[in-house]
């Protein structure tokens, strides 16, 4: 398939940038500066930004799907999570590409209790700013017409840890919960070679 990674030069994006093109895969990996990003190699890199429908459009022609690992902190996180799922939903549809896959926020999720996981006792609130941001972009997707998932890790990074090659479906935030952003992407591309879940959100944990 041919795949367009936006926000490929992130520690999420370059891991779907591996894992799909570790499974065969063409890619294009869209950002800012490619100058910047030589290191991503045997793939090609194009100069985008997930808020520009324009460059979206461009980046997305001839393509099968596309995933979103993109943040931009030099943005107010509402501004910048509900402009990018819009110039996403128009951009990619203007291509003719309905499968996104967008990375998103354990925060935002509900946990044990029901709620979401930022609204839980005790959960750490310094960036509920950046989670609200994420829950706008989110209200965003479930406006547009594209097959979209949104797949969110069950609680946080595992920043130091490696690729295992697995991991589940958790039926619920867990702020204990760990995973690799290597074993992110294989969900993000399971999500793309067999669709498992249309216009939701999910998390994923560990195996």
């Amino acid at each position: 398939m041919n795949i367009v990674i936006f926000g490929a030069g992130g520690r999420a994006g370059r891991q779907a940038v591996a894992e799909a093109h570790r499974r065969g895969h063409q890619v294009t990996a869209v950002v800012r500066d490619p100058a910047g990003h030589s290191d991503l190699t045997d793939v090609r890199v194009v100069a985008g930004y997930v808020t520009d429908t324009a460059s979206i459009e461009h980046a997305a022609a001839a393509h099968d799907a596309a995933i979103s690992t993109a943040a931009d902190l030099s943005v107010p996180p509402h501004e910048f999570f509900t402009a990018s799922s819009r110039a996403l939903a128009t951009g990619l549809a203007n291509a003719g590409v309905h499968r996104l896959v967008v990375v998103g926020l354990a925060s935002i999720r509900h946990g044990a209790s029901g709620a979401p996981l930022m609204d839980e006792p005790g959960y750490p609130n310094e960036y509920r700013s950046f989670s609200l941001g994420h829950a706008a972009g989110l209200d965003e997707l479930r406006r547009c017409d594209l097959d979209w998932v949104y797949v969110a890790p069950a609680g946080d990074f595992d920043h130091e840890g490696t690729r295992t090659g697995s991991y589940r479906i958790a039926e619920h935030g867990d702020p204990a919960s760990r995973i690799t952003y290597a074993d992110l992407a294989i969900a993000l591309v399971d999500e793309i070679e067999a669709p498992r879940h249309h216009r939701a959100a999910v998390s994923v944990r560990e195996a």
